[in-house]
Formats: structure tokens, C-alpha cells, sequence
């Protein structure tokens, strides 16, 4: 079918939506030439699925015409494959569509939020769950510390970054594919295979929470204010018996992550974009484009933009694990030691991944819903910014010099925080990872800028 891209003060041009190889793609039919846009409303039926689109772009004169129509037209496809499910995206890496329930929360769920806030369940007794994921930031940390101070005296340091625990309730469990290439799972290593395994953990571990034990966990519950609440619910004997309230006591946390709203909102200015009730700006639809271009930014391959079949929101993340080759972090005290090195899922708790030396280095990939609202990133920490992390995704392989130490001889440690045998795991071979010193990064400076505004509209609280 031909569909007509129409602009005020411009001369029409047209494309063609096709179906190849089951997606539908946008094909240039006719070239775009004529100059002096200022604003243009562009409209297009793609696999039944209607789109508009309001973009205000400046037009030049001369040798910038190329580009400017390209991206143009590139923005347009962005747009088409969002509404087609496209850009990455698939029902498996996507949530329904549907505003949260206001509905009053389950007993469990009302007594999870009561655990969530109370720091008296901690060795410290001087911060909460909540402390450590502020609703205002995501659920993630205020600060930008690389890893976060827990402990008893809260000065034990974290061996990773704080995750955001918004969207939790959706991902799938820990997996591997026929091919053995793992997915799912939580925390950077995916150790644990469901939301009520992740909730507990931290109770007991010495970095955080830092209880003594399950029973410990247990005392401090039963003094609780809320500990008579807990009895009605769970009954008059649950205290008397540790392991069933320590597992009732995860299973409240999980209850308040899957049923309050705050924990899954879809209030980004992405997601009312994606519902056709707010218009991104031509930046923004430019970073977009960046963000879904394989020869550019290449982000949605493993960070879907589109909505799935189902017409659900997408999650921003595949559930995959990569290997990125992230700079050593000086920032973590750990690292103090030469021969320590964090080797990801290969060497996670359990040891059922101690066989897989191809998945040393490896991490989850993370959703990048609110993105913008970290102040560490990565699994060490390591930047602290989107203009500093994108650098690294451009510039890692045309200058590592910029990210990595030098030996005495001046030769480049790239990777250096991994171990020499385990360096040939880095991802190397997907864009904008495929690049060599001296060529020219996939982003330049003004796309990374645009890149960084598109960002910013999948951090939720959006208002018109």
C-alpha cells in the first residue's frame, strides 16, 4: 500500500509500507527535495495500526539536504516500527497496556509496604528497603555512590550497584536458551529466579541488610509495631516458627512490589508517545532514531523501544546478559586488590554457572526506564552520567585510550577489569561496539545529545 508523507510549505513525497519477512518496513518511493520546512504533520496507516506525528524541523540550504530528509525518513521508520511492533520489541519483553489498579491493596501487600519502610528490620536499625529505592528516583538510590554503605555501622560497601526495583514485578525468571544463552533472572547476576527470592536476599547478606541469620531477621519482625497486624494475617503462632515468617515476610514484600502502582506506572512521556497522547520533540525523535538505528546507536536491540504484538508498553530491556567490557571502577574498595575481579554470572552465588567461561564478565541488562534518574551506572558504577556512559558505548573501540589505563611500555589495558583470559568475552562484534582505533565512532557529539533527550522521556511522572 502507498501512503502519502505530507508537508506544509513541501513537496510531497511517498512511501511504500511493506511486509518483509514478517515486519512491516518503510521504503522511500519518491525523494524529498524541496526545502524551507518549518512544520510538517506527517500521518501513515502501517499494518493497521494509525500514526501521526508532529515534527517541527529546520531545513538548510545546500549539502545538508541528504541528511536532514534521511533522518527525517529514519525517525519516520522509527515511528512505524514502534506502532508495529518493531524496534526490537516482542510480547516477551513487554507489559500490558493498562493503567495501574486503584484498588485497595491486599492485607499481605498493606504489611509488605510496612517492611519495605521500616528500618528497624535492619542490623543498623538507621535505613530501610526504602531508604535504598526512593520512589522519586525510580525506586533506585538518591546518591551516586558506585555501590551503596550497609552493613551494622553502615559503613560495609555494596559489591555492586543499587538496581532500580521498578517494573521488578515483570521480568521472567533466570533461563538459558537451547543455544545455552542465558536471560531473566534478578540482580546483576540473575541468581535469584523469582521476585519473592530477590525480596528476601538482602536480609541476610553482610553488605546490606546484614542480619545474623533468618532467626534474627525474625526477632527484630516479631518487635515490630506492626507485629500484631503480622499475626492476624499470617497467625497467632507465626513467630514461634522463624522460617515461615521470614518466608511470610518476603512474600508481604513481594505482594507490595506486584500490586502497589507506584512499582509499575507506565507515566513516562515515552508511554503517552507510544499511546498517541503526547507528541515528542524533534530532538527527541531524533535521539529516537539514534536509539533504534543498527548502524547508530543500536540500543533497541537489546533495549526494545516498540510496542509488542499485544499492543503492551515495552519493558526497555531483553532480560539478556552482556559482556561490555566496562572500565575497572577505582571507587570500589574491592578493586584495592589487584587480583580481585568481579566476573559476573560465571562466578555467582550457587556455582551452577562455574562451568560457562564464555559468560564470565557478564551482566544483566538493565531496563532503561528512568535511566535518567541514576546517578551510577553500570553493575560497578562506573560513570556517573549519560553523556560519560554513551562515551564509552561509542568510543570504547575507536579510542580506548580515553577508558583504560596504559602499561609501562604505553600499550592500551583494554578491559582491564577483566581477567587477560576472559577479555575475548567482550562484545565486539554488534554496532556501535564494531569499530576500530581511528574510525570514526557511530554517534558523534550532537547525536549522543539527542540520544540523551530521547532518554529523558522514559523517566516516568511525565505531565503535559
Amino acid at each position: 500500500m502507498d501512503s502519502t508523507f505530507d508537508a506544509r510549505n513541501f513537496s510531497a513525497g511517498k512511501f511504500s509500507v511493506r511486509n518483509i519477512g514478517g515486519r512491516n518496513i518503510a521504503v522511500v518511493t519518491q525523494h524529498v527535495v524541496t526545502l524551507h520546512l518549518a512544520k510538517a504533520d506527517a500521518t501513515a496507516a502501517a499494518g493497521g495500526v494509525f500514526l501521526a506525528a508532529a515534527c517541527k524541523t529546520g531545513w538548510r540550504a545546500g549539502a545538508q539536504v541528504v541528511a536532514q530528509v534521511s533522518l527525517l525518513m529514519t525517525s519516520l521508520m522509527s515511528l512505524l516500527l514502534t506502532g508495529c511492533g518493531g524496534g526490537g520489541g516482542g510480547g516477551s519483553t513487554a507489559a500490558a497496556d493498562s493503567a495501574p489498579e486503584d484498588s485497595a491493596p491486599s492485607a499481605q501487600a498493606s504489611l509488605g509496604e510496612k517492611n519495605f519502610a521500616d528500618a528497624s528490620l535492619l542490623a543498623s536499625g538507621a535505613q530501610a528497603c526504602a531508604t535504598g529505592h526512593v520512589a522519586e528516583q525510580g525506586h533506585g538510590p538518591r546518591n551516586a555512590l558506585a555501590a551503596q554503605l550497609d552493613g551494622p555501622a553502615l559503613q560495609s560497601q555494596d559489591i555492586r550497584s543499587a538496581p532500580s526495583i521498578r517494573y521488578l514485578g515483570l521480568p521472567r525468571s533466570f533461563r538459558l536458551a537451547a543455544d545455552g544463552a542465558p536471560s531473566g533472572g534478578f540482580f546483576w547476576d540473575g541468581r535469584d529466579a523469582s521476585l519473592l527470592d530477590q525480596a528476601g536476599r538482602p536480609f541476610l547478606s553482610t553488605t546490606e541488610l546484614a542480619n545474623g541469620s533468618l532467626a534474627e531477621a525474625v526477632t527484630r519482625l516479631a518487635r515490630a509495631t506492626y507485629a500484631e497486624a503480622f499475626k492476624r494475617v499470617f497467625g497467632a503462632d507465626i513467630f514461634s516458627r522463624p522460617d515461615a515468617a521470614f518466608d511470610r515476610m518476603t512474600l508481604a514484600l513481594q505482594q507490595y512490589q506486584l500490586e502497589d502502582p507506584e512499582f509499575r506506572p507506565f507515566s513516562s512521556k515515552y508511554d503517552e508517545f507510544l499511546r498517541d497522547r503526547a507528541a515528542l520533540t524533534t530532538t527527541e525523535l531524533r535521539g529516537l532514531a539514534w536509539f533504534n538505528s543498527p548502524d547508530k546507536g543500536n540500543c533497541a536491540a537489546c533495549h526494545p523501544s516498540a510496542k509488542g504484538a499485544d499492543g503492551s508498553l515495552p519493558l526497555s530491556t531483553d532480560f539478556s546478559r552482556d559482556n561490555l567490557g566496562v572500565p575497572r571502577s577505582a571507587e570500589l574498595e574491592r578493586n584495592a586488590d589487584a587480583g580481585y575481579f568481579d566476573l559476573g554470572l560465571c562466578a555467582r552465588e550457587g556455582g551452577d554457572m562455574a562451568a560457562r567461561a564464555d559468560l564470565c564478565g557478564a551482566f544483566k541488562v538493565p531496563s532503561l526506564r528512568n535511566v535518567a534518574l541514576r546517578g551510577a551506572l553500570f553493575h560497578n558504577g562506573r560513570f556517573k552520567t549519560l553523556k560519560d556512559a554513551l562515551g564509552l558505548y561509542v568510543q570504547r573501540d575507536t579510542n580506548p585510550e580515553k577508558f583504560y589505563p596504559a602499561d609501562a611500555q604505553g600499550q592500551v589495558l583494554k578491559f582491564d577489569d577483566l581477567p587477560p583470559q576472559y577479555r575475548r568475552n567482550v562484545n565486539t562484534t554488534e554496532a556501535p561496539y564494531n569499530r576500530q582505533p581511528g574510525q570514526a565512532p557511530a554517534l558523534n557529539n550532537a547525536e549522543i545529545d539527542e540520544l540523551i533527550a530521547f532518554l529523558h522521556t522514559l523517566t516516568d511522572g511525565f505531565k503535559p
